[in-house]
């Protein structure tokens, strides 16, 4: 877990060690609470969150009569994990049909590089993998799935940029049945022009897999950037609406000190994260553990 702990670094050193330390004084009174609330705050826990996460440490700390501060910390930390510990669903799959993933977000979110730590888990894992470059507005974004893909060593499926992203969609879940391939996931817009609304192209690329397998896409993994904080969760309210998103790959946490995004997003949208990326390479990601994270994030 070193890589989460290095990853947390920023989060932890800027605002949780901190809170954390509240507890070292020799009672909890309302001074406490009330700092607790402000950097938990700071933090990007968010308003609500952190309401709902303090009125269950306070509930605790009174049916449990919790006097040390120590036991309060601790009390706070099971919260934490509590909140944290979401069922991600596990994908129905025929046995004759590949995996298909899609994956979702705003451009600069890291879509297109989490997709390549994907697909590198997955051939680690001894699949077959297939990737779409959907993204059919931006010439770059297929270039880029192509590079990662190369990087890899699994097939891309694209076409010429401005094509219709369901056509390609549809080629390439044709081409994965050929070539056998066990897991196909798909990048996707993440803006489009005016003229085109960017959560309707994501529902016809759906309807798309749909006509392939009808319990597809097995999965829907949004990827958001850590550093959006708030911005990010407003970002996931609306593809979970427009695609029902049924997992988070949190990526750029090593990279923000905003780590109590992750408690708002489980939260407010009861949606398991999955994984976080935590580097620039290939590996760097992790499955996300609440109990690992919260104990990276508080020591």
């Amino acid at each position: 877990m070193a890589d989460i702990e290095k990853a947390l670094k920023p989060s932890r050193d800027t605002w949780f060690k901190r809170a954390m330390r509240l507890f070292d004084r020799p009672t909890v009174d309302e001074a406490v609470w009330e700092e607790l609330e402000e950097l938990l705050i700071s933090a990007d826990v968010g308003f609500s969150t952190t309401e709902k996460l303090l009125e269950q440490v306070r509930q605790r700390v009174k049916e449990e009569k919790l006097s040390q501060g120590s036991e309060v910390r601790d009390a706070l930390q099971q919260q934490m994990v509590s909140m944290l510990t979401i069922e991600a669903p596990v994908p129905s799959v025929p046995p004759s049909s590949p995996e298909i993933i899609l994956a979702v977000g705003v451009n600069g979110s890291g879509k297109t590089t989490s997709i390549a730590k994907l697909a590198y888990k997955a051939k680690k894992e001894g699949k077959r993998v297939l990737l779409v470059a959907a993204d059919t507005f931006r010439a770059a974004a297929i270039d880029q799935l192509k590079q990662l893909g190369g990087e890899v060593g699994v097939d891309v499926v694209g076409h010429q940029p401005g094509a219709d992203a369901g056509a390609v969609v549809f080629d390439a879940l044709e081409a994965a049945r050929s070539r056998q391939a066990q897991q196909v996931i798909i990048d996707t817009a993440g803006r489009l022009h005016t003229k085109f609304n960017l959560m309707e192209e994501l529902k016809k690329i759906k309807r798309v897999a749909a006509k392939a397998d009808a319990a597809a896409p097995h999965q829907v993994i949004l990827v958001l950037d850590a550093n959006t904080g708030q911005n990010g969760l407003t970002q996931a309210k609306h593809f979970t609406e427009a695609v029902g998103v049924t997992g988070i790959f949190l990526a750029k946490l090593d990279g923000s000190a905003k780590g109590g995004i992750v408690l708002a997003i489980c939260d407010q949208l009861q949606v398991p994260i999955q994984f976080i990326g935590v580097g620039d390479g290939l590996e760097d990601m992790a499955p996300f553990d609440a109990e690992a994270f919260v104990r990276a994030l508080c020591v």
